[in-house]
């Protein structure tokens, strides 16, 4: 063996290895033996030290380089994408068309892959019509690559016409299909490719055991789940290492809310990667068990594997149960930690402070984030929106656009939902007409339901009916629901029958649909029609979501059902909310909205039922702890999983005026700021 071979043969195995030290020592033998313009171990070296992750020295020897080959293009295009720069990749790329050195299967392999990343579909498209003009198309690893890029780039469908057209594939091609069809949210379609693909006669790997248990994740397919976990027993994978599929096993008993079973994976897991820790943290977060899941956080701190994903998933967890000390704290650490500066969570805490309704605290740090991107400012504009800052949102929407961030479909949404809250019509329309004439976009449904909401709230149905009915897209559940709502608040029942027949053939087995027709029902005093909608829903054995209000008090959280009396304190949050109403009553004329309580009991009956609901026993809690006579001036944050009822928010309005305390109390659609007597949303939510 040569010198010159010898030198090769250790390159690659530092490359391999990902031995930088012992390849640095390689690279000054190269040097030492005069070696340095030889052209094969210059290729070595790029792909040794993009290996290693050193792409200042991979780009070093590559500029110094009098030969090149397509090799060494590829070799450097190869690192960036295994070091994260996508861009880098495909900048090369052109620049590489400018020279004589032609591009061979791999190097289309690697810029299709890079393509996809970044989910720029036009670059993918030219690749693909040089691919298929030089004869490269039907190559093995450039097919398997444009599927991967179309799947990526949303287009599925060109995807699986590639697929299917493939005149070869092998285990990778098929890995590429499933996984498009699990990024894609069509989790049914790659249980069935699963199978097609194990009948003729592959043996999933991995990466396909990965991406079927995050399609059943994805459709809470538990049975098909633990068939597949049954599966990897069998086939002897070793689901205690810390393998992605590890990670991925735990994330389905997560989303199937099989906690107990995902505990036992996870403590199976001799090596713990940060994947199985993020999906148990965050399985418990969102069952409520907030204490295991901050012993878990802790342990992972210890570990030092915290990444971005795990602070963002944990303050969205914050966000959503609106925890504010706990969030606060997770701010103070993510100061403290590399990961914490990545814009994914800055965009994270922005939101937590937005969704525990401390604007200003947002506000704050949205303005110290270096570099904002769309996400950044959709995150605050929805924030205002939802605290009915319609203003304040419009021009953090033209702000955006002066900072040359063009607005994605989610902005545009985040943009019409702020107009729809505060009510702004002609705003609204503008923004609309924008959104409908923008190439890149193509309007959802969810926009098309915030004119409705808008129409809805300013009393204009008809014009709201004959917008969904001549819109280009097949009106959904949600945007029907929307109308409902609006009938009800304006009385229109006639209109309202007909909306609640259409949801009940759309979506029959929907709790939600059966309450909103009952609500309109109960409005207007029709209460056999409203009678007959309730023993509908329980010959189905439907269940509508559980109300359910929380609030924080000296760091500690109390949930608060419909009709609890399990708090410790439950007599003295009953004695006080008495005390309470028979204040309202007498200083502000407050009547019980006893038509939001069951119609078939006694008066008294029903304004006890109204006294056990969640917001109210929250709220009476909030008063037991701070104690009356200290309260003016002070702020009482309650947060509730669905919209508050109507008497509750005219209890809330009447103790506000009587108190002179501000409440800020967030449900399901907005936020509801009390102070005087009034209300943020002007009675309409």
């Amino acid at each position: 063996m040569s010198e010159r071979q010898r030198l090769a043969k250790l390159l690659r195995n530092c490359s391999k290895n990902l031995l930088f030290e012992q390849g640095l020592q390689a690279h000054g033998a190269v040097l030492k033996r005069g070696l340095g313009l030889d052209l094969m171990l210059n290729n070595d070296l790029i792909d040794m030290y993009g290996k290693c992750g050193r792409m200042e020295l991979a780009c070093a020897v590559f500029d110094r380089m009098l030969e090149r080959n397509v090799v060494s293009w590829t070799s450097l295009m190869c690192g960036y994408l295994q070091n994260g720069n996508a861009y880098s990749s495909l900048s090369l790329f052109a620049k590489m068309g400018s020279s004589c050195i032609k591009p061979n299967e791999f190097t289309f392999s690697i810029n299709l892959k890079a393509s996809g990343i970044l989910g720029i579909l036009g670059n993918g498209m030219q690749i693909h019509n040089v691919c298929a003009k030089t004869g490269f198309e039907w190559v093995l690893v450039v097919a398997n690559s444009l599927i991967d890029m179309y799947s990526k780039c949303g287009r599925i469908s060109e995807a699986v016409q590639l697929f299917n057209c493939m005149p070869f594939k092998n285990l990778i091609s098929w890995n590429a299909m499933i996984g498009g069809y699990t990024l894609g949210g069509n989790g049914e379609r790659a249980l069935l490719l699963f199978q097609k693909m194990q009948e003729q006669g592959e043996v999933p790997d991995e990466f396909t055991y990965t991406s079927m248990l995050k399609a059943c994740s994805g459709l809470g397919a538990m049975q098909e789940g633990t068939k597949i976990h049954a599966s990897l027993i069998t086939r002897g994978f070793p689901c205690s290492v810390g393998t992605s599929t590890a990670g991925a096993l735990v994330d389905l008993y997560v989303k199937c809310r099989e906690l107990i079973k995902a505990r036992r994976v996870f403590n199976q897991i001799e090596v713990k990667n940060v994947i199985s820790w993020s999906a148990l943290i965050l399985g418990y977060a969102q069952e409520g068990n907030l204490l295991e899941a901050m012993d878990l956080f802790r342990q992972l701190r210890e570990s030092k594997q915290v990444d971005g994903f795990v602070l963002s998933g944990l303050m969205g967890v914050f966000a959503d149960f609106a925890l504010v000390e706990q969030g606060k704290q997770m701010h103070a650490y993510t100061s403290k930690v590399p990961s914490g500066l990545a814009i994914s969570v800055a965009n994270s805490m922005v939101d937590m402070y937005l969704k525990c309704g401390l604007t200003d605290d947002a506000e704050r740090l949205f303005s110290e984030i270096p570099a904002r991107n769309v996400v950044s400012w959709t995150v605050m504009i929805s924030g205002y929106g939802k605290h009915g800052l319609g203003k304040e949102a419009i021009r953090i929407f033209n702000q955006m656009q002066s900072d040359n961030i063009e607005p994605d479909d989610v902005s545009y949404l985040a943009v019409l939902s702020a107009c729809s809250h505060s009510g702004l019509i002609k705003e609204s329309e503008e923004y609309f007409s924008r959104l409908c004439s923008d190439p890149r976009i193509k309007p959802r449904v969810e926009h098309y339901a915030c004119m409705v909401d808008l129409l809805g709230r300013a009393g204009r149905l008809k014009e709201a009916q004959n917008l969904i009915e001549s819109m280009p897209l097949k009106p959904n559940v949600g945007i029907w629901q929307t109308l409902i709502s609006a009938c009800r608040v304006h009385g229109e029942l006639e209109m309202g029958r007909e909306v609640g027949e259409i949801l009940l053939r759309l979506d029959s087995d929907n709790p939600v649909n059966y309450v909103m027709m009952s609500n309109l029902l109960a409005e207007a005093g029709y209460w056999k029609d409203c009678e007959r909608i309730r023993e509908i829903v329980k010959t189905k054995g439907l269940k509508k979501e559980a109300g359910r209000s929380w609030v924080e008090i000296d760091k500690e959280v109390h949930f608060f059902y419909n009709g609890a009396d399990t708090h410790p304190l439950t007599e003295k949050i009953h004695e006080i909310l008495k005390e309470m109403e028979k204040r309202i009553k007498e200083e502000v004329g407050y009547v019980h909205g006893v038509r939001f309580a069951l119609h078939d009991v006694e008066e008294e009956s029903k304004e006890e039922s109204l006294r056990v609901h969640s917001e109210k026993l929250a709220i009476g809690l909030a008063l037991v702890c701070g104690g009356l006579g200290n309260e003016e001036g002070r702020v009482i944050r309650i947060y509730k999983n669905l919209r508050v009822c109507g008497d509750c928010h005219a209890f809330i309005k009447g103790l506000s005026k009587v108190l002179k305390v501000v409440f800020v109390v967030r449900d399901a659609n907005r936020f509801h700021k009390f102070h005087g007597g009034l209300c943020s949303c002007g009675d309409y939510w």
